[in-house]
This record gives C-alpha cells, structure tokens and sequence, in this order.
C-alpha cells in the first residue's frame, strides 16, 4: 500500500490525428491538488485517432507513475478508448487489443486507479498539448 505522503493525482489525457490516419499526437496533464505538475505533448508520426487514445492513457500512466502516487484518476474524451478498457466493448482491430493489454498491465501496477470520460470541452488542455506536439512534429512541454 502506498504511504501517506504518496499523492492523489488526476491525469488528462488526449490523443488525435489529422487525416485518420495521419499525423498524430497525445496531450497528458498530471495535476496534483488541482495544480499541474507535468504537462506533456508526444508527437507519434503517422497513425490512427484511437491509437493516438490508447497511447495516451499508455504514456499517461507511466508519468504519473514517476510521482508514485497513491491513486490516479486518468480522464479521457475518448469514449471508446475507455469502455475498451474497462470491458464494456468489444474490441474488434488486433492492433488497439494490443494496445488495450499495455495500458490494462501498466494500470493493474498502480495501487488505485480509475478511468473517466468526459465531454471534450472539460479535456481542452490536454486536448491542446497533443495539436501542439502534432504543428510542431515533435514532442512539446506544456
């Protein structure tokens, strides 16, 4: 069990790509105690808007695990990224199954965790750090 000490952070994650597929990026905002402590954009070349999601949540589950957090709660605008992950939906393409096992392995490592959705307006920073990362063909610091 975590300490005492450890936070409690919630971490918004974005994924999308221009063209679907085409060039695409992720935005991930840590906050702890409503202030932000890690503000990342991840330019990943040429790919898909769900795999832009799930490589979202992927990359935001290993920065809040750099914070060793007590719980997380990653939230997402991704409605079908997040009703794959917990089970609700079925996931019909190999490759997001795959992707769907990664970000389940990197969360059964966190002590607590949960996954939201959230209308998109209530994700626009991370939302803006992944169109960020995708003008800039790179990855970006919030």
């Amino acid at each position: 069990m975590a300490s005492g000490n450890s936070p409690s952070l919630t971490v918004h994650i974005d994924g999308g790509a221009r063209g679907n597929p085409g060039p695409a990026g992720v935005g991930v905002v840590v906050s702890a105690d409503g202030v932000a402590v890690l503000e990342r954009g991840y330019y990943l070349g040429e790919t898909t808007n769900n795999v832009a999601e799930y490589t979202g949540l992927i990359r935001g589950i290993a920065l809040a695990k750099t914070l060793s957090p007590a719980s997380v709660t990653f939230i997402s605008d991704s409605q079908l990224m997040v009703n794959q992950v917990h089970g609700r939906w079925k996931i019909k393409a190999d490759h997001l199954r795959e992707l769907c096992v990664e970000a389940r392995s990197g969360l059964a490592t966190l002590d607590h965790w949960e996954l939201t959705h959230v209308r998109r307006e209530l994700n626009r920073r991370a939302d803006e750090l992944a169109n960020r990362a995708m003008d800039a063909r790179a990855d970006v610091e919030g």
